[in-house]
């Protein structure tokens, strides 16, 4: 990790996740309003107000070439600020904050990798002369004239705020931070910016606290006094965004606007601010602002008023956390031992024949809890798609331009949640698809697209949704879709072909662009004919547990559906047994489950035993004859069938009998057994049963593969 200001170690994790979500938030605007050619006023405020958050709070961390990178920018949105509509004719401006963005995206991530001797801040010299340049451009494109005031000094929120006395309908406010938070002047500079988003700053005490660290000082022994109008004479939502601060311990409201009855004696009275050291008549942050205060009894309103927050909030002082992942993955890790433990207790050979009727209902109110503890457990995890999904745009918006093609990004369902561990794990497998997508897909000539009957912008659609205790993403397009003849002729190159090309079906041949070294690009270009693709795109996709499938149609698209399991640690499984082997399958597989007679068997050529279901035949796969397990249960009408159904297919798996339901805790198998390719034979990973033993979780996607 790289090194930062003594003391501020702890902070820095906050920093990097903040500012990580504000950049993908930044991009999120610049690729709408690059779309619609305009920004909008609270476009422009928002990408401002990021702007000068990253600064302070990259001032704050102390990595000054990251708060100048902000300031520029910050500066060049000032002037569009003051005149939005010169941005209709800079198109310059999306490229030089992508490439500021990407500029902050690439130091944090360095700062992240690299170790605290190692570190060297990355000189961003010649981006700050762009956005320089840039920011005179925009200054003569105001129609000829002179820059304004506003527009030639620096951005008026790293001014600082002059001394002024207070106006009719303004409000004072003392703001104290939490002791041992250190760099207090740069917390209340990120506190002055946020309050200028609702209100007109009046005066501050210190007024310099941007660019003289000693304020911190006066800070902590005075507090921070800010005088302000809110717009509309609102000054609710200033009291709001002081109580929702981060490190602001607590507030006083020194001076309110007074009623026209007492403005004359207030005149003649004013208001006096509390002792250094009091610091008694205090405001903790909570949702709903105090009720102004009368100079000559502040102690007694605000103590009504903390009151009031706390009966309202149930005592709490804020309602949202942010927890580190790695807390979770261990609270998860601990559910699943609690859940193995269960089983063992309630499984357990001693009790077996005993008639305990106090012990099983106390084994089902057991049951209750473990299974509420993991659902909480599980929903804590779960987070939407949406921040991987808009990630895409940008994919899009770069090759649009670079490649030529005229294409657009729609996105369904990216409010589905899954469980975060694998959200990390989708970003690099969906990168890739969407730019084979816009690469392979897309056609390069408009003219081909207008003469199949196609709008000549493409599109690229990714979508999300759950079904069956997965969720199935699809990243599609309506290009060219895959040439199955070149496919197969590339195959017959490679020496990868293994059976006459007259017996290979259209979906054998399309799978094959998930092989290794697998390109039909003729030359290597930024995006592709690597020879490193498609397969690894599989590989990711599997390590989370889950599949990848193409689908294609030559000259009307393609798409490759992933199907990933919401969670991969717990699951709710149906044991079997097939010999003295117990395999246990996700209850999320299952149709039915059903007893057979030999009269309503069939036989065909190619798929061999069959069933008739309601009309509808199925094909049966014998578990022990596929696991080569030995067991004296070999008629079908002495076993079970179990009609298995992931994604549309079908097959009825034939074992000994079922055991039961029950929850399991998915192990992986031992890595030295990988060289076996175990997954691909139809086994996901094993369990922990309540006697001890172990038991097989069947993989049906693999299996009936």
């Amino acid at each position: 990790m790289a090194k930062v200001e003594p003391g501020m170690e702890s902070m820095l994790e906050m920093y990097i996740f903040e500012t990580n979500t504000l950049l993908e938030q930044l991009d999120e605007i610049l690729l709408r309003t690059e779309d619609a050619n305009v920004f909008s006023q609270e476009d422009i405020n928002e990408i401002f107000r990021i702007m000068h958050t990253i600064k302070g709070s990259s001032a704050m961390m102390g990595f000054e070439n990251l708060q100048h990178l902000a300031h520029k920018g910050e500066d060049m949105f000032f002037v569009i600020r003051e005149k939005p509509e010169i941005a209709k004719d800079a198109h310059f401006v999306y490229e030089l904050i992508f490439e500021v963005s990407d500029l902050y995206k690439a130091e944090i991530e360095y700062i992240q990798n690299t170790g605290d001797d190692d570190y060297t801040p990355t000189d961003f010299s010649e981006t700050f002369h762009k956005l320089e340049e840039a920011t005179e451009k925009l200054k003569a494109m105001e129609n000829g004239e002179a820059p304004s005031a506003s527009a030639s000094s620096a951005p008026a929120a790293s001014a600082p705020v002059p001394a002024a006395s207070a106006e009719e309908g303004s409000m004072t406010v003392r703001v104290f931070f939490e002791d041992g938070c250190k760099m207090e002047n740069l917390r209340a500079f990120l506190l002055l910016t946020k309050i200028k988003e609702e209100a007109e700053v009046i005066s501050c005490t210190p007024p310099d606290v941007e660019s003289n660290a000693d304020t911190a000082k006066d800070i902590i022994e005075n507090g921070f006094l800010i005088t302000f109008k809110g717009f509309d004479g609102n000054n609710d939502a200033v009291i709001k965004t002081i109580e929702g601060a981060v490190n602001v311990e607590s507030y006083e409201i020194i001076d309110t606007p007074a009623a026209p009855a007492e403005e004359k004696a207030a005149e003649t009275a004013p208001t006096a601010p509390a002792a250094p050291e009091e610091k008694a008549p205090v405001q903790e942050k909570a949702p709903a602002p105090a009720p102004a205060a009368k100079p000559e009894a502040p102690k007694a309103a605000v103590a009504k008023a903390q009151d009031d927050i706390k009966k309202a909030n149930g005592g709490q002082k804020q309602s949202l956390i942010s927890v580190n992942l790695s807390k979770l993955d261990t609270l998860h890790d601990i559910v699943g031992e609690i859940i193995t433990t269960e089983s063992m207790v309630i499984a357990n050979p001693d009790l077996e024949g005993l008639e305990l009727e106090s012990f099983s209902k106390a084994a089902r109110q057991l049951r209750k809890l473990t299974d509420e503890l993991q659902d909480t457990v599980m929903s804590i995890r779960m987070v939407p798609l949406a921040g991987v999904f808009q990630k895409m745009g940008r994919i899009v918006r770069d090759m649009k331009i670079k490649l030529g093609k005229d294409a657009e990004l729609v996105l369904e369902g990216e409010t589905t949640e899954v469980d975060k561990s694998i959200v990390d794990n989708l970003n690099d497998p969906l990168m890739h698809l969407v730019r084979n997508c816009m690469d392979h897909g897309i056609e390069d000539d408009v003219n081909t697209r207008i003469a199949a009957g196609k709008p000549e912008k493409g599109t690229v659609k990714l979508s999300a949704r759950h079904s069956a205790g997965e969720v199935i993403i699809t990243v599609s397009d309506d290009g060219a879709g895959i040439n199955c003849a070149k496919v197969l002729e590339k195959a017959k190159k490679n020496g990868i072909l293994t059976k006459p090309e007259n017996e290979y079906t259209t979906k054998e041949i399309q799978n094959m662009i998930l092989l290794p070294g697998f390109s039909t690009n003729d030359t290597v270009t930024e995006y592709s004919g690597r020879g490193v693709g498609m397969d690894v795109v599989r590989s990711n996709i599997e390590q989370c547990g889950g599949t990848l499938n193409v689908e294609s149609e030559e000259g009307k698209g393609s798409s490759f559906i992933i199907r990933i399991p919401l969670t991969l640690a717990i699951v709710e499984g149906m044991k079997l047994k097939v010999g003295n082997t117990i395999f246990t399958v996700p209850i999320s597989s299952i149709k039915e489950s059903l007893m057979v007679a030999n009269n309503q068997l069939l036989h065909d050529t190619k798929q061999g035993e069959m069933i008739m279901i309601r009309g509808v035949c199925y094909p049966i796969l014998r578990l022990h004859e596929k696991f080569n397990m030995p067991t004296e249960v070999t008629k079908l009408e002495d076993g079970i069938l179990l009609l298995v159904d992931v994604g549309g297919k079908n097959v009825c798996l034939f074992a000994d009998k079922l055991i039961g339901e029950q929850p399991v805790v998915v192990k992986p198998f031992p890595k030295y057994l990988s060289q076996y390719n175990i997954k691909a034979q139809g086994l996901s990973g094993c369990t922990v049963m309540g006697d001890g033993t172990i038991s097989l979780i069947i993989d049906v996607n693999n299996l009936i593969s």
